[in-house]
């Protein structure tokens, strides 16, 4: 017979793992609710300032797709491709956006699928999938790899590295980018086994070695979703050309004050 004492522990030890393996199933089941959030919104009342074209561009896999293009010369300026992060739509980024009005860029924006209204679910080959559609509808216009700029911010970093290894584009920039998504899991989630069950793994650590074009890696120290040691280190493993915008004041989502408009502004220049 088990001593009362014993058999209190071993009970409570058994609702413990019982407690820990519901959550465990819950996080595998609905992992993607947790990493995509199209309804967030970041910013709201900003008015675009630069001319703006909405198309529809088609998947592989029949899924309409809401962008943004702006045109102002493709045969003489560089096209920046951007792909945008886990939350909000395409409305919170125009903050960002109006700052190219006044460089010599065209650019073309995406909402990935699930978000601004398109069908689908996201989900790592899902938004691969957009990505390379988007590029692909450029290039139908007559846009070859050299003409691009890749431009990935947060989980679009993600997307980014995944379509810019072993190509020819013009540079790549990468804004507050991560490691890898379990190394970033990690960092909220440490007494989980989340290489286990995590879907989309983003292995973006991994991808930087293939590419060999310009890169330039944006992140703020005081970036509490992304770690900046992160940025950081995407930046130590990117091959060379590769220059930096590290800003000890930045979160997240970081300001486009006059000093990152200027290095943003002449790292596209130095392209053209």
């Amino acid at each position: 017979m088990i001593p009362k004492p014993r058999k209190l522990i071993l009970q409570i030890i058994f609702w413990i793992l019982v407690i820990y393996f519901i959550l465990l199933a819950y996080l595998f089941i609905f992992q993607r609710n947790l990493m995509y959030h199209p309804q967030e919104n970041n910013y709201s009342g900003d008015k675009i300032e630069v001319e703006i074209e909405k198309v529809q561009i088609q998947t592989a896999d029949n899924i309409s797709l809401l962008g943004w293009f702006h045109k102002k010369d493709l045969k003489k300026f560089k096209t920046v491709v951007y792909f945008h992060g886990n939350a909000g739509s395409l409305e919170n980024r125009i903050h960002k956006l109006n700052h190219f009005k006044n460089m010599d860029v065209n650019f073309l924006i995406i909402a990935w699928r699930g978000f601004s209204g398109n069908l689908g679910k996201p989900s790592e080959n899902a938004l691969y999938e957009d990505g390379k559609s988007a590029i692909n509808w450029l290039k139908n216009k007559g846009l070859s790899d050299s003409d691009l700029i890749i431009y990935g911010e947060s989980l679009g970093t993600g997307i980014a590295t995944e379509v810019s290894q072993n190509k020819k584009y013009a540079g790549l920039i990468l804004e507050t980018p991560f490691t890898s998504m379990i190394a970033a899991a990690k960092n909220f989630y440490p007494y989980i086994p989340v290489s286990l069950i995590l879907k989309d793994k983003y292995k973006n650590d991994e991808k930087i070695k293939n590419i060999n074009i310009p890169v330039l890696v944006m992140h703020g120290e005081k970036d509490q979703i992304v770690p900046f040691s992160m940025g950081k280190k995407m930046f130590d493993l990117a091959n060379d050309p590769k220059s930096s915008y590290f800003t000890k004041h930045d979160d997240h989502m970081m300001e486009f004050d006059n000093n990152m408009v200027f290095q943003l502004g002449s790292f596209i220049k130095s392209l053209n």
